[in-house]
């Protein structure tokens, strides 16, 4: 098998774990506050990666960084996992699964805006028709399909929603200067913000916890969209040889979590969904081709 067959092949297994999460989510906010559901969530999520370095043999190099290094995982840990679970299960508590997915995705758009300031990019046109475009289809799922009112279903949870963006697109900004391996730095830094996490669990809502369907979702979200998906999706990279083609694969995730979420979760799928879904992606690929259109040409001077 080809390197770039294996990439699409991780690649595949890689949307279809991300495809599942927002119905994993709702399943486990049905039974466990946001924050029961991190603490479990992210206690599953560090057993899984330890356990993944262990297999690689990669375990000794948790211990081979510098102080620097280990003040930093603190720092990332508050942000990710600490700041943006918080955000994004507190977004998919109030809001219909079908309402909160799409408006996640919009961060990868979020990402090319803050590059400008913090990373010295420059914006472009396309970054700008991008943007009109997919915002206006966060105000049609948002508004769910009465644009002409702007009034939101639930503007905390549209909020939520979007301050996860800023969050998670910030992350990765900051993630660019980091030297660590990726495996041992996601370790580390959810590692460092699990211990704040359970604090501030034991200090609201509390550890009680019964083996239900909730508990179960929120192990599964732990394992596969905060473990092992991360790891698949570097493998994906690693093997391509073209990455926009695996890149692309990521398009298909967000349809085929309606398909999860009609069909397990029971939710109606409103048309206003599919009308804003198609502008947030659509506006996400001008956003990516572009990219990769100036990525071609800067390469082949």
């Amino acid at each position: 098998m080809t390197n770039q067959k294996q990439a699409m092949l991780y690649g595949l297994g890689t949307v279809l774990l991300w495809s599942t999460v927002a119905t994993a989510f709702k399943l486990s906010l049905r039974e466990l506050t946001p924050v029961q559901m991190l603490v479990v969530a992210c206690s599953a999520s560090v057993i899984v990666m330890a356990l993944i370095l262990v297999a690689q043999r990669r375990w000794h190099l948790v211990f081979e960084l510098s102080r620097r290094q280990y003040l930093q995982s603190f720092g990332m840990g508050l942000i990710n996992p600490c700041l943006y679970y918080f955000l994004l299960f507190g977004a998919f508590d109030r809001l219909p699964a079908q309402e909160a997915q799409p408006l996640n995705y919009t961060w990868a758009l979020v990402l090319a805006y803050l590059s400008v300031p913090f990373l010295g990019q420059r914006l472009r046109r396309a970054d700008i028709i991008a943007g009109l475009i997919c915002y206006s289809g966060v105000v049609v799922i948002a508004t769910r399909g009465d644009v002409l009112s702007l009034t939101f279903s639930d503007p905390l949870g549209v909020g939520l929603a979007i301050g996860s963006t800023l969050v998670w697109a910030s992350y990765w900004i900051i993630a660019t200067r980091d030297t660590r391996d990726p495996v041992v730095g996601l370790f580390l830094n959810f590692l460092c913000g699990l211990p704040v996490i359970m604090v501030i669990c034991g200090v609201t809502d509390g550890f009680d916890f019964n083996p239900t369907t909730g508990l179960l979702a929120a192990t599964y979200v732990g394992v596969f969209e905060m473990g092992i998906a991360f790891v698949l999706w570097s493998y994906a990279m690693k093997k391509a040889e073209n990455t926009a083609r695996v890149s692309n694969l990521i398009f298909i995730s967000p349809f085929l979590s309606l398909v999860f979420i009609y069909f397990i979760l029971g939710e109606i799928i409103l048309p206003s969904t599919y009308v804003g879904l198609v502008l947030i992606v659509a506006g996400l690929w001008i956003q990516q081709r572009k990219t990769r259109e100036t990525m071609a040409r800067v390469s082949s001077v």
